[in-house]
């Protein structure tokens, strides 16, 4: 946003420095991005008033003029033909540089010296007028500098707000500001309007149907208006401001939407049918002209401003050629509303119309301002373009906006959160600086009710960052948090999730963060079945594309793109994880359930290549064995596998469920080749995805120290022949569901099918560890287990040692 230095001035006396002020402005949360001098560039151009006019003598359309300066009289020979003595003009004289670069000297002209120039508002970049010399009020002061005549010289304040502060979108919010920080008050300007002719209630009428989209809506009416250019004062404010000029009724509107930061709208009142405005939704399929020339499709549920038959505006964004004020305008409406943020902000992004009106309707402007901005822009139609007011206006206000709250503001709170030694007078006082009603409650407590345009105070946090604005931030001193003298214990969430992503990293996976926003069509490739969890997401209501219109319910698409988008950039060897939530639908009108996430993937090489390393892409077992590390680290022992057959994005025959204590907590394998092509992905790719809550519960920080062995294991091979449909799973299982104290470790070592094993059959062989830890085992105690071992397994799974 951009503020002009002059125009402040006239609401609040301000004896800074420019760049002092925007310091002081910096450090009270309204940063001053830069500051920018204008208006210097017209030296050697002065006022000057014309004598007299004759015909040059040789020249038919040439003027022979004589202009004093008050410090002499200069001959100057002129085209224009809207001159006549006793007119003020600015004169270039003798070296000044024009804003074109032309640098003025006397010159003859058919025979007769020119010793300067008149000029026009085009040649002195104040304005597009090229049909004549410009003429200036006859109360300028002849040799004044026409910088100084036309308070050209001025400061621009290129301003970055924060979103939470639309009150400061105008200049008399940042008068405001500068009237709080320097203990001065700002001076609102006065409203005097003189009414005559009909009432307004004769000549028009306002219905809202849809008060859930606008609350409040006046309207006033003026007639007999002339409708022109406006003067140069305020044609150079609205340039200063960013904006340019386009007739005095629009200016009006333009210059009171900066002024006070109320956004306006006339219209022309013939152009109207029926006379009469109604507030209502657009109808779906209708489609709309806007100012701009542009006919737009108009969404389901934007709020329009029309007429007895037809839209004439987008309500809060743009108005509408239809009832567009032209130079054959003689009656406007004028309107002056209050529209609910969320449904500006709605309509604007889903139709890509971004105006300076929405965007102040978006962030939201002071209900109580609407007929005060109402009442001030009609003022100024009648002063610039004549006309009356009629009497009377309309305020249709059928949803009164919830007044501001009163709050109650801590002193020891206050100082304890900035680190200050403020007293209660000292806070109260700086609190009734930015205009909020203070009222004592007790020796700690203030009473405090902010004014209806900071609709950014909600809670008393607020009103202690109120007060450390207009400390200053820079004047706050640094203090350190008292630390306690014990340490805390810290949440076992935390820490799971710390150790897991250590573990990660330490097995040279790089963590990721992805968007909680997917596209339907990511989720869709995954091909869930039906009634899975997954498929029930929360979609957004205003999505900013259709990409990402729906909170995810896993990290898959996520990292899949993530995949996609490295080896499109030739980045192929990747190890990615990502710790995040997923968002489950619930019932109908309830939040979504948000679980913590783990996933992780593989592609490409193991390693990277070199030459004395042995090249081989990653496969299965790699990603199986980071997890089994994974859970490793976090002293998780009671782990198993089971094959995967309900996640169809996984190859049907390498696909894992991973079970902890028998608990599925996710999946492993490898990603289908549909699923691959589906996102592009040209290598095969390996991932796991497990939710970690029931890691947490598993976990445990403290770790049971056991001496080392002091007696020699014993170990034993068994070569089982099982039945093709058990898997080595169950064969484990049943081994570790027998096992005694003396049986410490169960190891897989083959697996065979061949000539020698009977079909429907296969053999698995596992290597045993047979260890006391108080004498050593004999070969005769060693023994017995191992038959008790193989009837148990004979009797369970019909297991017979292979001969």
């Amino acid at each position: 946003m951009q503020v002009s230095l002059n125009w402040l001035k006239e609401y609040i006396s301000i004896n800074l420095d420019p760049r002092a002020l925007a310091d002081l402005l910096t450090m009270a949360g309204s940063e001053i991005e830069n500051v920018v001098k204008i208006g210097n560039e017209l030296g050697g151009v002065v006022v000057s008033q014309i004598t007299s006019v004759a015909p040059h003598p040789k020249a038919d359309k040439l003027s022979l003029c004589t202009v004093d300066t008050g410090s002499g009289t200069f001959s100057i020979i002129c085209g224009a033909t809207n001159i006549k003595p006793g007119d003020k003009a600015p004169l270039a004289l003798n070296g000044a540089q024009l804003p074109s670069g032309v640098t003025i000297k006397p010159v003859k002209i058919r025979g007769v010296i020119s010793q300067g120039m008149l000029c026009s508002e085009s040649e002195l970049s104040l304005g597009n007028d090229t049909s004549g010399i410009m003429i200036l009020l006859p109360s300028m002061e002849v040799g004044q500098s026409i910088n100084s005549a036309l308070n050209l010289e001025d400061y621009i304040l290129e301003i970055n707000l924060t979103p939470n502060r639309p009150d400061c979108l105008s200049i008399i919010g940042i008068a405001r500001e500068i009237a709080a920080l320097t203990h001065q008050t700002v001076h609102i300007p006065s409203i005097n309007i003189k009414e005559n002719g009909k009432g307004i209630f004769q000549l028009t009428s306002v219905t809202i149907e849809d008060p859930d989209l606008c609350p409040r809506y006046t309207a006033r009416i003026i007639s007999d208006v002339t409708v022109g250019p406006s003067p140069f004062w305020m044609r150079r404010r609205l340039e200063s401001c960013g904006m340019r000029s386009i007739n005095n009724i629009v200016d009006v509107t333009n210059y009171v939407l900066l002024e006070m930061g109320q956004p306006l709208h006339a219209f022309d009142l013939e152009f109207l049918d029926q006379h009469r405005i109604v507030v209502k939704r657009s109808t779906p399929g209708e489609s709309f002209t806007t100012l701009d020339g542009k006919e737009r499709t108009l969404p389901n549920d934007a709020l329009m401003i029309c007429d007895g038959s037809k839209p004439i505006a987008l309500g809060g964004i743009m108005g509408g050629l239809n009832s567009e004020v032209s130079e054959k305008t003689t009656t406007l409406l004028l309107e002056s509303a209050y529209f609910i943020p969320s449904g500006i902000l709605r309509t604007s992004k889903k139709m890509g119309v971004r105006t300076e009106s929405s965007q102040r309707f978006e962030k939201g402007v002071d209900p109580n301002g609407v007929t005060v901005a109402l009442n001030r822009a009609a003022q100024f139609i009648v002063e610039l373009a004549g006309g009356k007011v009629h009497p009377g206006y309309i305020d249709n206000y059928p949803n009164p906006i919830a007044p501001s709250p009163t709050l109650n503001l801590s002193t020891k709170r206050t100082n304890t959160i900035l680190g200050t030694a403020l007293t209660k007078d000292e806070i109260k006082q700086k609190l009734r600086d930015l205009t909020f009603i203070v009222h004592d409650l007790d020796e700690d407590q203030l009473a405090t009710t902010p004014p209806s345009f900071r609709i950014d105070i909600k809670e008393s946090i607020d009103l202690i960052e109120e007060v450390a604005r207009l400390c200053g931030y820079n004047k706050i001193k640094a203090t350190l948090p008292p630390t306690p003298n014990f340490l805390k214990k810290r949440d076992k969430a935390l820490l799971v999730e710390e150790k897991v992503k250590d573990s990660l990293i330490q097995q040279g996976y790089y963590e990721v963060i992805t968007y909680s926003f997917i596209s339907p069509a990511e989720l869709n490739h995954l091909k869930l079945p039906i009634q899975d969890h997954r498929l029930k997401t929360l979609k957004i209501l205003n999505p900013l594309t259709e990409d990402q219109s729906i909170m995810r319910t896993t990290l898959i698409p996520g990292l899949l793109t993530t995949v996609k988008k490295n080896i499109n950039q030739k980045n192929l060897n990747l190890k990615l994880f990502e710790v995040s939530r997923v968002f489950l639908m619930q019932e109908k009108d309830t939040l979504p359930q948000e679980r913590k996430m783990l996933a992780a993937l593989a592609t490409g090489l193991y390693q990277e290549d070199a030459w004395n390393v042995e090249k081989r892409d990653v496969d299965f077992y790699d990603l199986k064995g980071c997890f089994e590390n994974l859970l490793e680290a976090l002293h998780i022992t009671t782990y198993s596998f089971s094959p995967c057959t309900e996640s169809p994005f996984l190859h049907p025959y390498k696909a894992l469920n991973l079970m902890v204590s028998y608990e599925n907590v996710g999946i492993l394998g490898e990603v289908h080749p549909q699923l691959l092509e589906d996102f592009q992905i040209p290598h095969k790719v390996y991932l796991f995805e497990i939710s970690l809550s029931p890691l947490i519960s598993h976990f445990s920080e403290h770790r049971q120290f056991h001496s080392l062995p002091k007696y020699p294991p014993v170990y034993r091979d068994i070569a089982l022949v099982v039945n093709e449909a058990i898997s080595a799973q169950k064969v484990y299982d049943t081994i570790y569901k027998f096992k005694n104290k003396f049986i410490e470790e169960i190891m897989i070592f083959d697996y065979y099918r061949g000539s020698s094993i009977p079909e429907g059959k296969k053999s698995l062989a596992y290597r045993l560890k047979y260890q006391a830890h108080d004498h050593t085992l004999t070969d005769e105690e060693v023994n017995t287990l191992h038959e008790e071992l193989i009837n148990s397994l004979y009797q369970e799974l019909g297991a017979e040692i292979r001969k």
